[in-house]
């Protein structure tokens, strides 16, 4: 949720660290929205007693604000940790009823389940605990925030998620698990909203929220006579043990919807484990899924954690070698292409990523990152040749592997535009390169991507058969149509003035 910036905020948030045999990095991007929303949680040692052994990491990806995402972040594990310990100890109260010659003062240990249940009691808790918030009580703020996470044993993992953030394992070279999007299409979501008198339109909570389980929310959390798990949104998380393989176990990747906008499971997990061959820097790995993730057309807040485990690929002297060709070759084929350049200029960098894409003598590309991996070293050696260039915004992809772009702040591109779209008059003017009409090709090309976003779905329905499915995503579609109009209309005003 949350407006577009006319650029993106391409500043990145890094941190690291290494503990109880894992390391971990992670990077946050603003990207394009107006506000950065995610949060997160990184903690190796646990501060309760007999687990300092364990470990946790978290993502937040809130939404109409941060304020959820950003408390959370700081206490989630606090009523965890607490509601864990009152589970283990009431487990550990009758299991010695049931023995005379157990020693009272010995330690409880963790039982899978006494986990499990704190989790989930963790959840309900803080999610209560912050409705007593004067802001959010009173509606003044009505943020809410999704919640992926895992929780790491000497034994288990445990992987917890709320909403539509999403946490994988690899292990095996190949995705062993991964959580389940709390989507208020998937059926079971459907029926709880529904017998809590609600409906889902355009796969959203009563047309307005996109997920269907979450923290916060609490708009759609005062059914009269429902429990909070029975609301049209529901703060409980799903909560799956996996039982840890040290032998095969590589790492585990955390990310909010960001991310999975524009990559699948098999797609991030291979470009990850592509990166950690050339390079053990998690910072850097993490910083290239944000960039590439932007590249190929993310327009939300990116927030990626990457837990290296001990059997996580290593670095390869042939992965390292093969990396630095694949960039000398795009070093050598962008200048090739601006040498040459005639009496009309340096091709615009859209044109040359395109030529790059359609190129078929081109090394293997990064697996699941494409052409849209390499935008930086394309960038860096077509600034170098062309340092007067006009700023260019940033690729999207609209095929699988090939980095096209909507936005590039040119001359030529602004007249193009206009041209495509029926507005000659507009492509003389000194408008072109003022803030105003870079608004409106904004405005107009995120008009383009959103439709882009209904359509696309709309087609998979078609293959798939889901002709309900396929009546939301028509709908959605016209409901755009008022924003398309808007679009015009400001062109008409201006070209009034």
């Amino acid at each position: 949720m949350g407006a577009f910036l006319d650029k993106p905020k391409t500043e990145k948030h890094n941190s690291h660290g290494e503990g109880n045999g894992l390391h971990y990095g992670l990077s946050s991007m603003q990207g394009w929205r107006v506000e950065m929303e995610d949060a997160h949680t990184a903690v190796l040692g646990l501060p309760a007693p007999g687990m300092t052994d364990w470990s946790f990491f978290a993502v937040y990806d809130g939404h109409a604000g941060s304020r959820v995402a950003n408390y959370c972040s700081k206490h989630l594990l606090e009523h965890i940790i607490g509601a864990s310990l009152v589970a283990k100890a009431t487990q550990g109260s009758q299991a010695g009823s049931d023995s005379s010659t157990s020693d009272p003062s010995a330690p409880v240990p963790h039982t899978v389940e006494a986990v499990k249940a704190g989790i989930r009691t963790g959840f309900l808790r803080i999610d209560e605990h912050m409705r007593s918030f004067s802001d959010l009580r009173n509606g003044m703020d009505r943020s809410g925030s999704t919640a992926v996470g895992i929780l790491l044993s000497p034994e288990h993992f445990f992987f917890i998620n709320c909403g539509d953030s999403r946490a994988v394992l690899y292990r095996n070279s190949k995705v062993c698990f991964s959580t389940l999007d709390h989507k208020p299409c998937n059926p079971r979501e459907r029926e709880r909203i529904q017998n809590a008198g609600g409906s889902v339109m355009i796969q959203r909570v009563n047309g307005s929220l996109a997920v269907s389980r979450a923290l916060g929310d609490y708009d759609y959390k005062c059914v009269d006579g429902k429990g909070p798990t029975e609301q049209l949104v529901s703060p409980e998380p799903e909560v799956f043990e996996v039982i840890r393989a040290p032998e095969q176990d590589q790492f585990v990747i955390l990310a909010c919807d960001g991310i999975w906008d524009v990559m699948s499971n098999e797609e991030l997990c291979d470009y990850v484990k592509s990166r950690l061959e050339v390079s053990d820097d998690l910072e850097r790995v993490c910083n290239e899924v944000v960039d590439t993730c932007l590249h190929k057309g993310s327009r939300d807040n990116m927030s990626v954690v990457l837990v290296s485990l001990p059997n996580a690929p290593k670095v390869s002297e042939e992965a390292v070698r093969k990396d630095a060709e694949l960039n000398k070759y795009l070093e050598l084929k962008v200048e090739e292409m601006l040498s040459r350049a005639g009496e009309e200029g340096f091709p615009d960098l859209v044109t040359v990523m395109r030529n790059l894409s359609t190129n078929s003598g081109m090394p293997p590309l990064p697996p699941g990152g494409g052409l849209a991996s390499k935008r930086s070293v394309i960038e860096a050696v077509y600034s170098r040749l062309n340092p007067y260039r006009e700023e260019d915004a940033v690729s999207v992809s609209i095929c699988d592997d090939k980095a096209v772009s909507f936005f590039d702040h040119s001359y030529n591109t602004h007249k193009s535009y206009t041209e495509v779209l029926g507005l000659h008059n507009l492509s003389g003017l000194s408008l072109l390169h003022s803030s105003l009409t870079c608004k409106f090709h904004t405005m107009i090309t995120h008009s383009i991507y959103i439709a882009l976003s209904k359509v696309l779905p709309l087609l998979n329905c078609l293959q798939e058969g889901h002709f309900l499915c396929i009546g939301e995503s028509f709908i959605s579609l016209l409901l755009c149509l008022p924003y398309y109009c808007s679009c015009l209309m400001i062109v008409k005003l201006t070209l009034k003035q």
